[in-house]
């Protein structure tokens, strides 16, 4: 490289953003998504047998997906492509895999191709892929924030590989920003960074996983300081990030992911829990009817006659949401959250109407029994329609010792929590009367 080359490449590198300049080159300086790379794991084994294929990473912004992709291409020895959906169109696509074709036939590298945002390419840019991707042409890295499974068409998704990034944790972050402010090649060591205890803390947290949110945060409280030695305090950190715009899409995992963290919170009796999920929905801009449904839903699946004010509460709080509206009905579904997380649980209900409806779909159908049939329109009585049943008020119990069914068959066991343990005593002495019937 001559000097001018050289002093090129390094101005072009201080114009990079901080955590574009600290992104890992080899894979032993790649943090977290251990459960994909640690030993062992299948994409440490795809990537020592040299047998990569086609893959989708799939993950939240700042966890990993393009660096990972460049160092995949530089541990297996290949040439690096990399093509954006949003601005590249099927004549890029061609001539990228044109490329690839002649680099392989002449014995040169494979090539790696790197498509950020797959899920933005369209159905014919797609198919375009297909039969290189299936004739190893090109090793296929596909990266998006969008649950691929929705969002990519199933033909690459059934050829490819799905590889679920998590944010990242917390000391993974740390040991990101204490990297970058050291590093005097490419982060700010230069500018003899100390940074306190409590705002390296504060940036792991709030970054939400994001390394790249962080390193900004960083980066802006460096270069924005007066000092020469700068000491990045707790103050200079919050100065430095700005509130995170929340990833939540009304049709994407976002939404079915919070809603069942919800639900599932609700079930578990964590009241706590069960407010930050609704808390974050509503942040999110969730549809309250859909809340108010999923409450009602949940009122008789999982609480059911251990506590038959739950569905009260929840349709009282449906009907209140839809007369006040935002910002005030979160008040109403803060109580019935909490409600519904402290109520005993049972869902006997639940059981016994899913056992009934199997049988029926098994082909155990039962005639109506005689003197249980309509005996209210002509001619009923000549059919014998009626005949035998017994007025259960007649009774001084209230139920009478009389079929109701025509075969024995026990599908509502209550449980003993709540108002069914009360039921579990007026149904042990139900059940013995009718059960006189055949004695």
């Amino acid at each position: 490289m001559s000097l001018f080359e050289a002093s090129e490449a390094a101005n072009l590198q201080q114009a990079q953003p901080l955590a574009a300049r600290m992104r890992p080159r080899r894979l032993d300086e790649f943090l977290g998504q251990q459960h994909l790379l640690g030993e062992g794991k299948l994409l440490r084994r795809l990537l020592t047998a040299d047998r990569l294929g086609s893959v989708i990473l799939y993950g939240p912004p700042g966890s990993g997906k393009t660096t990972l992709a460049r160092i995949l291409a530089t541990e297996s020895h290949s040439r690096y492509c990399q093509l954006n959906a949003v601005t590249s169109g099927v004549k890029d696509v061609r001539s990228v895999l044109n490329d690839a074709r002649d680099e392989l036939a002449s014995g040169g590298q494979k090539t790696l191709l790197f498509i950020d945002e797959i899920h933005r390419f369209n159905r014919a840019q797609q198919d375009v892929l297909l039969p290189d991707v299936e004739d190893g042409v090109v090793m296929l890295v596909g990266a998006t924030t969008s649950n691929p499974f929705f969002s990519v068409n199933s033909p690459l998704v059934s050829r490819s590989r799905i590889f679920q990034f998590e944010p990242l944790a917390e000391e993974d972050i740390k040991v990101l920003l204490l990297r970058a402010a050291k590093d005097r090649e490419r982060g700010l060591g230069s500018y003899e960074v100390t940074i306190d205890e409590d705002a390296l803390q504060f940036l792991a947290e709030v970054c939400d996983g994001d390394a790249r949110r962080a390193l900004a945060g960083l980066e802006v409280g460096v270069l924005s300081s007066s000092q020469s030695a700068v000491t990045y305090t707790l103050e200079l950190a919050e100065e430095s990030v700005q509130r995170k715009a929340m990833n939540y899409d009304a049709d994407g995992d976002a939404h079915y992911d919070s809603a069942s963290a919800l639900i599932k919170s609700l079930r578990g009796s964590d009241p706590d829990a069960a407010l930050y999920w609704l808390a974050r929905m509503l942040e999110g801009g969730e549809d309250i009817r859909f809340l108010t449904r999923r409450l009602v839903i949940l009122a008789s699946e999982d609480i059911g006659n251990a506590d038959p004010q739950a569905l009260c509460l929840a349709v009282a709080t449906m009907q209140a949401c839809e007369f006040v509206g935002l910002p005030e009905c979160q008040l109403n579904l803060a109580q019935a959250v909490t409600y519904l997380a402290c109520a005993p649980k049972s869902n006997a209900a639940t059981v016994a109407i899913g056992e009934a409806r199997h049988d029926i779909r098994s082909g155990r159908i039962t005639p109506v029994p005689r003197h249980l049939r309509d005996a209210h329109y002509g001619g009923a009585q000549r059919l014998g329609h009626g005949e035998g049943y017994q007025y259960a008020h007649d009774s001084e119990e209230g139920v009478v010792s009389q079929e109701y069914l025509g075969i024995e068959r026990e599908y509502y066991r209550p449980v003993q929590r709540g108002f069914e343990v009360e039921l579990i005593q007026r149904l042990e002495k139900i059940r013995a009367l009718l059960r006189e019937t055949g004695e």
